[in-house]
């Protein structure tokens, strides 16, 4: 199933998209994407849905693929040959941290370039949707714990990043650095998520073009490390790092600015389309 949240900031109405495209509201049958509806259970009632019973709904603006995120969790350098081009090791770990989850906006809303900006930056990233609780999983089981897949972009802004004192967080966590969906993709639509071809284009001009095969760290694993040190929660989305090609790694590096136009997409997983601008 392909889950979505059409409607205007903070009016979005659940949806569906049905076989031929279509967008079918579902707010008659659950309150948001989120929480209990996406979870086994909840997923498999919507399942059950003739969904050409359901209203249509006018294809307006796409809000972020899920609601009620508790934690928005990064990888970072979790693909071997971006850590290459950002000139640091391979980590012996995964490098986590966290996103802040007031940055999630929906996949083509305009991303704003923050005050004091210099080196603004694109990532296309595999999203993973957590769908239950998950506690000290093994990483056999821990596919059982997620809802789905969707397109995200960690947007960075390099120099708050790792040009000013501690934490990557303040590179990550601007307004509007965190597009996500335009669908939470149910991961029986998935075979294999080490098997995604991603891509992201500036102006046309095609940046990335990796796939989810060469990740260090993949999904099962990510999920199940990430459950011995916290509680994963439904909506929670883990970002789960980038291939290369990022600003960052050009010679000489390359950045965003105003008016630049960035589209990225996932394979199976929709196509995002940002304008950028100018936080004034």
């Amino acid at each position: 199933m392909k889950l979505m949240r059409v409607g205007q900031p903070g009016q979005e109405k659940p949806a569906i998209l049905d076989q031929n495209g279509e967008i079918r509201d579902l707010s008659a049958h659950v309150t948001d994407i989120g929480g209990a509806a996406i979870s086994p259970e909840g997923l498999a009632k919507i399942a059950a849905l003739d969904l050409t019973s359901l209203p249509e709904l006018e294809a307006s603006r796409i809000g972020a693929c899920v609601a009620g995120t508790g934690k928005f969790i990064c990888i970072g350098l979790n693909y071997s040959d971006h850590a290459a081009e950002s000139g640091m090791a391979v980590p012996p770990e995964p490098v986590i941290f966290m996103k802040a989850t007031s940055a999630i906006v929906g996949p083509n809303d305009d991303v704003l370039i923050p005050r004091g900006s210099e080196k603004t930056d694109w990532e296309v990233e595999l999203g993973v949707v957590i769908g239950k609780t998950a506690k000290y999983v093994s990483e056999a089981e821990a596919l059982d714990y997620v809802a789905g897949y969707c397109v995200s972009h960690d947007v960075s802004e390099r120099a708050f990043q790792t040009e000013r004192a501690g934490q990557w967080t303040k590179g990550k966590s601007c307004d509007t650095f965190g597009p996500i969906g335009p669908w939470l993709v149910t991961k029986d639509e998935v075979a294999d998520p080490q098997a995604l071809s991603m891509w992201l284009s500036v102006n046309g001009e095609k940046m990335q073009n990796g796939t989810s095969a060469t990740m260090v760290y993949g999904v099962a694993f990510l999920v199940s490390y990430l459950s011995q040190f916290m509680s994963l929660h439904p909506g929670d989305v883990i970002s789960t790092g980038t291939p290369p090609g990022v600003g960052m790694g050009m010679k000489p590096p390359r950045y965003l600015k105003p008016g630049d136009v960035v589209e990225l997409g996932i394979d199976g997983l929709g196509s995002q389309k940002q304008t950028f601008k100018a936080d004034v």
